[in-house]
Order: C-alpha cells, then structure tokens, then sequence
C-alpha cells in the first residue's frame, strides 16, 4: 500500500488539455494510464467537439512536481492523444498575487471626492490630530492587522529570503478576512537586524491596530516579539509560537477528556525546542502541567547544560525536566503520556514509542513530512495528530490567529496576553462537544465556523478581566446588537 505521505495531493493538481481521437473507449484508456501511473483524476471536461477529435481537460491530483511531469510523458506515449497544455492549479492561484485592495464607499461624482478625499478629509485629519484614540473609530486601524516577515524561517522551507515569503503573507492575508472580516497587509522586511527590524516595524505601526509576527527564525523572533510588546501599544503576536500553542494546548484538553487523564498529572515531551516548541512548552506548564521534557537534536535538555545553551533553550532547561533526565528522545519519551514534535521529518523512531505510557498521544507536527507517520506511531499510540490536511486531527494555526486578532481588535486590546491565549484554547477545545469527540476528532475542522468567534469572545473576556482591553464594554456590546 503507497504510504498517505506519498499520496496524490491538490497541492500539486494539474490541468492537462488534451486533443483525442473521436472514438469509443479513448477516456478509458486514458484514465487507465493516469491510474497506472499513480493519479488521480478529479474533474474531466469536455472543451471543444469536432467530428473526429475532442479536446478535453482533465484535471489530475500529483503527488509532487516529478510525478506530474511523469504521468504527462505517459499520456505523450498513448496513440490518439496530443498534449496540448499542462498548468500547474497551484501556480495559477497565485497568479497575479492574491488579494487585493476594494474600496468601501462609492467615488463616482465630485461631492463623493470632496468628502472621501481633500477637502473634506482635511477635517478628520484634524480630528484624529486632537484626539488620535478617534484613528480608531475614523480610519482602517480599527480593522487592520499587519502581516510581517523577514522571510528568514519561511514554512518548513528555511531562510528564502522577504520576496519569497510573500506568498504565504498573502495566503495569511486572505485567511484573516475570511475566517475573522479582518483586514491583514502582508509586509515582507529585508533585513536580519533586529534593532533595524524593531524600529521599522515600529515606524509602520500607527497605521494598524495589530501586529501579526511570521516566518522569523529564532532565535531572532523572541527578542523583536518581546521588544514590540513593550514599546508598541497594539497587540502583538509571532503566530508561529503562540498561535501554535494555543491550538496544540486545544487538542491536549481534548485527547485528555477521551483518556480521563488530568492535565496536573500527564508527562510531556516536547521534541524540538525552537519557537514553536518553546512556546508550547511555556503555553502547557502554564496550562497545569508540571513534568514536561524538552529534546533538541543532541538531546534531552538537562541543567547540566545550561552554559552551552541558547536563553529560550536555556529557560526550558531550567524550569522543567524535574528528574534532570539525559539522553535521547527514546530516553525522554519513557513513562511518557504525550509527545509533540515540531522538529524535522522522520526525527521520532517507531520504537521510541514502545516506553510511553498506554493510551499514549503523539502530536507530529513536522510539515510537510511528519516525525513519524501515522500508521507507525498507532502501533504504540491511541491518538495522533498532525499538521497536515490529510490525517486526521490537523494542528493547524487557522483555528487561533483570525479569532484572538478579532477580539484583541473588537476591545482594542494593549497586548495579547497569557489569560487571552489560555481562553482562545479553551474556547477552541469547546467547539467539540464532548460527546462528539473521538480518537481521530480532538480538534475542529478548519473551515468549522464557530471557531473564530468563539475564540474572539472568549479572547475579549480574558481581556476585559486581566484590564488591557480599553474600550468600554458598553460600547462593544451596543455595537453587537
């Protein structure tokens, strides 16, 4: 059986134009050779109708570009077909680039200009002058979140540089507006200074009421996270680290109900402690666990190491590992109730899972190869996620990022705090009644739309009691009605 991981994907569809012959049996045959050669035929359209040939479309699922470029050369071999065009759906997506700007109101006559624009503008220039809170009820910055990249940690891609990482800035713009109405501005920075980096983000930032930190390498990412929080007003957020552990602490809160296990008393291990997995780790042991293990690729993280550490790694070592454990993963996973990988493909072994504890769950969330696939880690362990769409139970940060910026903007929010994260979890965990919950369903899909406002409610509650949302409560409330 072909492993899921080497399965045909839409993430690498093609549309192939062909001329065929006019005759019986020439779409069997044709679909015959796309099978044999691993695809998967979606749509298939007829585009044009001659008395002795046809051109069609068929539209095929790849498991990657060398497959497609195969099951073309198959079809270039079969009597009665010509290949007359190959596109790529993916490429054709972005063509172009993916979003753009719309304008609200209306400018089709001089009274529409005079007040969208000079003179009349002048006036609200004034007005926000006086009283800059009023930017907030009288421009975009109510609504709007900036997207920001360096391009130095793009996907699982590495260092590709800010023109690289614009697509997927793009993709993060169109996921605030359709899950949340959010409007989000990709900005890609060149640079790899942080003091340069800061200061750049801090001289755009007026004219936005959020700050969406992505695709920056750590250990960079921490220090301009934390700095922005500090010196800019607006919530800011590196969803790489906090948006990964809301939505992997949701999952845990799940997989716990399913396993009648308390959070006080599970052992965790984290394997791979950069951004995602040190913010995971701080997210669960202020969540309530207090026996978490933290492996990098030399190993458990131990306070015998602490001088050859960097500060995030450092801090990891220090406050947790309580029986100061040493050696690898296959070490750190003994006695174990849950393994979350945010490392590389293939880094967790089968047998290392053999010494966790039974009903063991196992979160490999290396994308887009896992640390160890599915059906080898159900060997060993009851529940299993991934970061991918096509397993069940996908970690996927669209279920945090478009919610808690929603409600950070609705109660104009000073920060994202720890309170808010906890409740966005919570509140995701939620969505899943708990008689719906199963083995393979610990975690929302992420087109349900309950998620986002459940998160942004839950995200203004925790705000409005920990005292950094500053808009009256009246107000958001009067203007739900």
């Amino acid at each position: 059986m072909t492993p899921k991981a080497l399965c045909p994907t839409a993430s690498y569809s093609i549309t192939i134009r062909l001329g065929v012959a006019n005759r019986l049996g020439m779409l069997g045959a044709i679909a015959t050779r796309i099978g044999e050669a691993g695809g998967d035929i979606g749509a298939v359209d007829i585009v044009e109708v001659q008395p002795d040939s046809l051109i069609r479309d068929l539209t095929v699922n790849c498991r990657d570009e060398h497959h497609g470029d195969l099951i073309v050369e198959v079809l270039h071999g079969l009597v009665g077909v010509e290949v007359i065009n190959v596109s790529d759906l993916t490429f054709l997506a972005h063509l172009g680039g993916k979003i753009e700007i719309r304008n609200r109101i209306p400018v089709k006559t001089r009274n529409d200009l005079s007040r969208v624009y000079t003179p009349g503008v002048a006036r609200i220039c004034q007005a926000i002058a006086a009283d800059p809170v009023k930017a907030y009820a009288l421009t975009i910055k109510r609504n709007t979140v900036a997207v920001i990249t360096d391009g130095s940690a793009v996907l699982g891609l590495g260092d590709l540089g800010p023109e690289a990482a614009l697509p997927v800035m793009e993709g993060k713009a169109m996921l605030f507006k359709e899950f949340a109405g959010v409007d989000a501005w990709p900005l890609c920075l060149d640079g790899r200074d942080v003091e340069g980096l800061v200061a750049a983000i801090k001289a755009i930032a007026p004219g936005f009421g959020g700050i969406n930190l992505e695709d920056i390498a750590a250990p960079r990412c921490f220090e301009i996270e934390e700095r922005l929080k500090q010196e800019l007003d607006i919530p800011v957020m590196h969803d790489d680290q906090h948006g990964t552990a809301v939505v992997v602490l949701a999952a845990v809160l799940n997989a716990l109900k399913l396993t009648g296990r308390t959070i006080g008393e599970i052992r965790v291990v984290v394997n791979g402690i950069g951004a995602a997995g040190t913010a995971i780790a701080k997210m669960l042991m202020n969540a309530g666990v207090t026996h978490l293990i933290g492996c990098d690729k030399h190993g458990i993280l131990n306070r015998d190491q602490l001088d050859n550490l960097p500060p995030h790694q450092r801090w990891i070592a220090e406050n947790s590992n309580p029986e100061n454990r040493v050696g690898g993963q296959r070490e750190a996973l003994l006695g174990a109730d849950v393994l979350i990988g945010v490392s590389g493909p293939g880094t967790i072994k089968p047998e290392y899972l053999a010494g966790m504890r039974p009903d063991a769950m196992v979160f490999a969330m290396a994308n887009p190869t896992p640390e160890i696939f599915p059906e080898d880690a159900h060997v060993y362990a009851r529940i299993v996620a991934t970061g991918r769409s096509d397993f069940p139970n996908q970690i996927n940060n669209v279920l945090v990022f478009p919610g808690i910026f929603r409600g950070a903007l609705d109660c104009r929010a000073s920060e994202i705090n720890e309170a808010m994260k906890l409740a966005a979890a919570r509140a995701i965990a939620e969505i899943i009644p708990a008689h719906e919950l199963r083995d393979d369903y610990i975690i929302p899909s992420v087109f349900n739309r309950k998620v986002a406002p459940a998160v942004a409610e839950a995200v203004i509650q925790a705000a409005y009691e920990t005292g950094v949302a500053r808009r009256e409560r009246r107000s958001l409330d009067l203007e739900r009605v």
